[in-house]
């Protein structure tokens, strides 16, 4: 029996990831008539349509899924191959395909990334920003090598290394009453409409929590589906949310538009770090991600080891 080539199951992976033949071309740096040509071989090799196309769409079918899975793990595989017998490969070099939620991403990365690049210059570092449970699944099955994100999350079975505590201020209009105190205490939200964001946000379950320990009540009507939102509704006016700190720089920098007053009780705070599976033989190159993420932690984060 013909096996599919180590090219073509990277053909394979990129136009899944893409859903465009001319993106994964690129991604590929091969032409695109090169790659249509080799995912139509694959195909008449496996016996299967793995994707459905017209001249706007491409759709991975029920069989593309299932190939994309397995073509996943043998390329896993592969890159784990090479790096535990490549003696000459030094540390974090290669691909490294790194998750991230969209309540850290935009507020860790900026500042990070380039550090990242300047140290690891053969690192070719590509990210995926998307929900917890999504990124927890795409690691899972491989199409991911580490996460970054809330370590409060239900993890399972995967190691994690904890990287800072990142508490929750609370964010109002400047001439509501909250604006004119020092400090929030846990009871001063006591009966107090608070704005979160949409479901699916672990950010949301961790400040739903804080909010019904302090009998305070979501604003029904309103749900945001980024910080950003969220931090413009409350300059607004439609009421109160909780932040986190590593936030505050992109999303409170006008003191005009929105107060912001740290909650006493510090411990209201989520654990921001990295996660990985355990079969994983890259873990010593997460450490050295996580020294970097560490040293170019947000402004009000509290460093922790683990």
């Amino acid at each position: 029996m013909e096996r599919p080539s180590l090219r073509q199951l990277e053909y394979l992976v990129a136009l899944a990831e893409t859903l465009s033949f001319r993106r994964a071309a690129e991604a590929c740096f091969v032409t695109q008539p090169a790659l249509s040509t080799q995912i139509a071989k694959l195909e008449t090799l496996l016996g299967a349509q793995l994707f459905e196309r017209d001249r706007r769409h491409v759709l991975v079918t029920a069989e593309g899924r299932e190939a994309v899975a397995h073509a996943r793990r043998v390329l896993d595989g592969v890159d784990e191959l090479a790096r535990s017998v490549g003696a000459s490969a030094g540390p974090l070099e290669g691909t490294l395909r790194l998750g991230v939620i969209p309540t850290v991403a935009p507020y860790v990365l900026p500042r990070a990334l380039p550090v990242v690049h300047r140290r690891y210059p053969k690192l070719r570092l590509l990210l995926r920003e998307e929900r917890t449970p999504t990124l927890l699944q795409q690691l899972r099955e491989g199409a991911l090598d580490v996460l970054l994100l809330a370590l409060e999350a239900d993890l399972g079975e995967l190691e994690t290394q904890a990287l800072y505590a990142d508490p929750f201020v609370v964010a109002c209009p400047p001439d509501h009453t909250f604006a004119k105190k020092k400090t929030v205490k846990q009871r001063d939200l006591d009966d107090a409409e608070v704005l979160l964001l949409e479901d699916g946000h672990c950010l949301r379950d961790q400040a739903l929590s804080v909010c019904r320990l302090a009998g305070a009540r979501e604003t029904g009507d309103f749900r945001a589906s980024s910080l950003g939102t969220l931090a413009r509704m409350v300059a607004g006016g439609m009421g109160v949310t909780l932040l986190p700190t590593i936030a505050l720089a992109v999303e409170a920098r006008s003191k005009r538009e929105l107060a912001v007053r740290p909650l006493v009780e510090r411990t209201h705070s989520r654990t921001i770090g990295l996660a990985w599976r355990k079969a994983s033989h890259r873990g010593e190159e997460f450490a050295l991600l996580g020294a970097v993420l560490r040293e170019m932690a947000p402004k009000g984060v509290t460093l922790v080891r683990g």
